[in-house]
């Protein structure tokens, strides 16, 4: 019993902090993209924005733009497009992995959709729309505040964080009372209690290796996913040090920072 609620929590928590190796990458502003704009945000004030991938507003003030500027300005622009959406989707995915891992757990022992199984599903499916909705308010439209990647699980402190760990409790609470409840109901004469908690062991003991099988593979792809979103971070940081060097009234204000 204890080897399974282990791999539990083995498998589970590191899916929310797979950026912690790989990435040494900061956000130091927050940052709201639409379908038309990029804002960079301090302390809720704009301060860069972005037009159409092209306009270019600092503090208010519209920069005008050479050619080349306007180039490096949207290939900056389409990279953050892209990667803010990744954040949740890697968010997402970590949720997912322990999805698998509950439902894996409490289905081998109390039965596919069985009540159980069903509770913790809601649980974690009300988990993935909030955070879908904490960066994603609308379609296309995004939000992030200021965040160091290295330190990723950031993202889940506070209500998110408190939520994760309050459903793990409730999925090993669930999983002890129907190992509990079974085993009682389980009251053959043929079978010793000792018996019948040796084939509980054995049954686990499968549970547990077809979880790391599963789910090990879906946190190696995570993790790379990861390693990929941290890498096209830095190559972002490398544009917009170009564009500091050519773009003057932008040097103040540096989103992306590489350690």
């Amino acid at each position: 019993m204890t080897k399974l609620l282990l791999q539990l929590l083995v498998f589970y928590l590191p899916s929310f902090y797979i950026l912690a190796e790989p990435c040494s990458v900061n956000f130091n502003y927050g940052v709201i993209i639409d379908p038309q704009h990029i804002r960079m945000t301090d302390h809720g004030k704009t301060v860069v924005q972005i037009n159409n991938e092209i306009q270019l507003f600092v503090e208010g003030r519209e920069i005008e733009l050479t050619h080349e500027q306007q180039q490096l300005i949207k290939q900056f622009s389409l990279g953050i497009r892209a990667q803010l959406p990744e954040i949740v989707s890697i968010a997402i995915e970590g949720v997912d992995i322990g999805l698998k891992a509950v439902n894996k757990a409490i289905g081998g022992l109390t039965g596919e959709n069985s009540a159980s199984q069903q509770k913790i599903q809601a649980s974690f499916d009300e988990l993935k729309w909030r955070i879908r909705t904490r960066f994603n308010q609308s379609a296309n439209n995004y939000y992030i505040a200021p965040q160091d990647f290295a330190d990723f699980d950031d993202i889940f402190t506070g209500e998110f964080e408190q939520e994760i760990e309050e459903i793990i409790s409730e999925s090993i609470g669930t999983i002890l009372l129907a190992v509990g409840e079974a085993i009682i109901s389980n009251n053959s004469e043929s079978n010793s209690t000792e018996q019948r908690l040796s084939t509980f062991d054995d049954r686990m003991e499968i549970i547990g290796k077809d979880l790391e099988l599963e789910i090990s593979a879906s946190a190696n792809a995570l993790e790379g996913k990861a390693e990929k979103f941290c890498l096209t971070l830095a190559a972002l940081d490398e544009i917009e040090n170009k564009i500091h060097r050519t773009i003057k009234p932008l040097k103040q204000f540096n989103l992306i920072e590489t350690n």
